[in-house]
């Protein structure tokens, strides 16, 4: 059974904060920090530091989750994120998310080369 999660992601203490839900939060997170989609809006902001996350059984309750913290007043999360984590460190900081390469980037790199054999 994959857990899921309710994340959020920020550039720096008190910066620009966003709210992402996802059953892989390691490989999420890395996808964040290489900016695998560069025009998505963490690339765009910088939002590569995880400042708080919760765990769900369901995805469905972390996708309900999610839609709250959207409609939350930005003083709540900022509240939320420092009840957990008083000084916005990077959460992942210890993953060891560096060591390879995004799963989607791999795919991807293995379809362009797959393509270009021909």
């Amino acid at each position: 059974m994959n857990l899921w999660y309710v994340y959020i992601m920020t550039n720096k203490t008190n910066g620009v904060l966003y709210i992402g839900v996802t059953d892989n939060i390691e490989e999420r997170v890395k996808e964040h920090k290489l900016k695998l989609y560069p025009k998505s809006f963490t690339a765009k902001y910088n939002c590569n530091k995880l400042v708080y996350f919760e765990e769900f059984n369901k995805g469905a309750e972390a996708a309900l989750r999610e839609i709250q913290f959207k409609k939350w007043k930005r003083n709540w999360k900022i509240q939320l994120i420092e009840e957990m984590n008083a000084s916005w460190m990077d959460l992942s900081m210890n993953w060891n998310l560096n060591s390879c390469k995004s799963r989607n980037l791999v795919r991807k790199n293995d379809m362009f080369n797959q393509l270009t054999r021909n």
